[in-house]
C-alpha cells in the first residue's frame, strides 16, 4: 500500500515539472545562422497618428503645409506630438493642410511620403519639397505569462517577437513557449498565428517581426494550467501526500 502511494506522489510531482525542452529558447538556433532578413515595412491603418513635415528649398514657402509652423517642436515629448499629429480617420484619409484630404490605404509612411511629394510637385505648390512621413504611436501589447504586461509604445521602423517580449521583461518560468499567440489585424482583417519559441522556424516567419497594434498573448503552461485548477502548488501536493500518508498508516496498524 505504501509503495503504491509513493509512486502515486512521485507520478504528481513529475506531472507538474516543465522538462528543459519546454523551456529553452530557439533550440535549433543554428538551423537559421547566416539566414538573411527580410525587413517588411507596416501599411498605415486606421487611427494611426503621423507625424508629417515638408520642406523646401525656401523654407518660408513650406510653412504652409506644416502644422503649428510658427511653434518651436524641438522640446516637444512623444504625447504632445500626439496631439499635433494626423490622425488617420477610419476610411483612411488625413487632412493635409492646403492639399485637403489625402487616401492612406494600403500604404507605408513611404508610399505616404511620395504620394504627398508628387502633388505638390505637380499641382506647382513647391519645387522640390522633402517630405517625411513618421508614424508616432506604434504599440504593443503584451499579455499573460509575462514579468511586466502591458502595452509598449515603439518608434523603430521594425522590431521583433523578441525585442516586445523584452520591453515586457520576459516570460516568466509558467510561460507556455512552444504556443505564444499573436492577434494581428490588418487592413480590416484578423489574423492569429500561434509561435513556438523553442523553434527557430518562426524566425523566418512573417512574425518574426512586430506590426503596430499587434498583441501578443503569453498563456500559462501545463504544469501552471494544473497547480492552478487541479491540486494546487508543489507545496501544497506534499501536505496532501503528508497527511494522505498519515491516514493509511493509522488505518494499516
Amino acid at each position: 500500500m505504501r509503495s503504491k502511494f509513493c509512486g502515486i506522489v512521485v507520478l504528481l510531482l513529475l506531472c507538474s515539472c516543465a522538462s528543459k525542452k519546454e523551456v529553452l529558447y530557439l533550440q535549433d538556433a543554428d538551423s537559421v545562422n547566416n539566414s538573411t532578413l527580410k525587413y517588411t515595412n507596416a501599411t498605415i491603418q486606421p487611427n494611426d497618428i503621423l507625424k508629417i513635415t515638408v520642406e523646401s528649398i525656401v523654407p518660408e514657402a513650406a510653412l504652409l503645409y506644416n502644422k503649428n509652423a510658427a511653434q518651436t517642436v524641438q522640446n516637444q515629448n512623444l504625447q504632445l506630438l500626439q496631439l499635433e499629429g494626423y490622425l488617420v480617420s477610419i476610411n483612411n484619409t488625413i487632412d493635409f493642410p492646403v492639399l485637403g484630404k489625402i487616401s492612406t490605404a494600403q500604404k507605408t509612411t513611404q508610399e505616404l511620403a511620395d504620394a504627398i511629394t508628387n502633388q505638390l510637385v505637380d499641382g506647382e505648390h513647391l519645387s522640390d519639397p522633402i517630405v517625411d512621413v513618421r508614424l508616432i504611436n506604434a504599440k504593443v501589447t503584451v499579455l499573460g505569462e509575462v514579468n511586466k504586461p502591458g502595452v509598449y509604445n515603439f518608434t523603430e521602423q521594425n522590431i521583433t517577437l523578441l525585442q516586445a517580449l523584452g520591453y515586457a521583461n520576459d516570460l516568466t518560468i509558467n510561460g507556455e513557449r512552444t504556443d505564444i499567440l499573436i492577434t494581428r489585424e490588418v487592413d480590416g482583417v484578423r489574423r492569429i498565428a500561434h509561435i513556438d519559441l523553442t523553434s527557430a522556424d518562426f524566425l523566418n516567419s512573417e512574425f518574426y517581426f512586430i506590426k503596430p497594434n499587434d498583441v501578443i498573448v503569453v498563456n500559462p503552461n501545463n504544469p501552471q494550467v494544473k497547480r492552478a485548477g487541479f491540486i494546487g502548488d508543489v507545496g501544497t501536493v506534499l501536505t496532501i501526500a503528508s497527511l494522505a500518508l498519515s491516514i493509511t498508516i493509522l488505518l494499516t496498524r
